[in-house]
């Protein structure tokens, strides 16, 4: 940056969290969250976006954070790799399933990847080989040969599904319960009404 240079305010949420960035108008959004924002997980390699390394999202859709200026992101909804587990740490159905078959290796494409196949899944939850291999195409990888990459996204839609499955189980069991609940409420008050109404009339009977 030259001194003297404009500076502009962005704002954006990122993994959740309201955040304000003040960057000259040519700053890439790469850079911005790496240096500005300290999420270094979002890694930089071509520069040019063909590697794919610093795939982000940007309101749920992949995108290549170094082929964006950061004032082009103002108001916008942003999630880098650090923000795709649970507050409680719990992996993503994506990172888990990476773990689980070995997705990765020296590390440095992996966040490209994970940000890739999670806005990829939301899309295609159910990919087949081809389709799989289509998401993951345009997101370079010198070490796994892709065997293990394409073998993790399927183990993701298959953690995603029964995670899915999972929570509609949960909110059906939920909603049984508050629909017994005011069942038995119901009941309840009309015997209670049907009771005041018995004590009323013997009262007014022995009066």
């Amino acid at each position: 940056m030259t001194s003297g240079e404009a500076l502009h305010e962005v704002h954006m949420t990122v993994n959740g969290a309201a955040m304000i960035a003040r960057v000259p108008a040519r700053r890439l959004l790469s850079d911005c969250i790496r240096h500005d924002l300290g999420l270094t997980g979002t890694h930089v390699g071509c520069e040019h976006g063909v590697c794919g390394a610093c795939t982000i999202l940007l309101d749920g859709a992949a995108a290549r954070s170094c082929l964006l200026l950061a004032v082009s992101a103002d108001g916008a909804e942003i999630t880098t790799v650090e923000g795709l587990a649970a507050r409680d740490g719990t992996l993503s159905p994506v990172q888990q399933a990476f773990a689980e078959c070995h997705g990765l290796q020296c590390g440095f494409c992996t966040p490209g990847f994970l940000t890739t196949v999670t806005a990829g899944l939301q899309a295609t939850p159910d990919p087949d080989d081809e389709q799989v291999r289509d998401m993951v195409g345009g997101n370079l990888c010198r070490c796994t040969g892709y065997q293990n990459i394409v073998a993790a996204v399927h183990r993701a839609a298959e953690i995603g599904a029964a995670v899915h499955e999972a929570a509609v189980h949960e909110a059906a069991v939920h909603e049984a319960a508050e629909h017994g609940a005011a069942v038995i409420g119901a009941a309840v008050h009309g015997a209670a009404e049907t009771r005041a109404a018995e004590i009323a009339r013997s009262r007014a009977g022995g009066s």
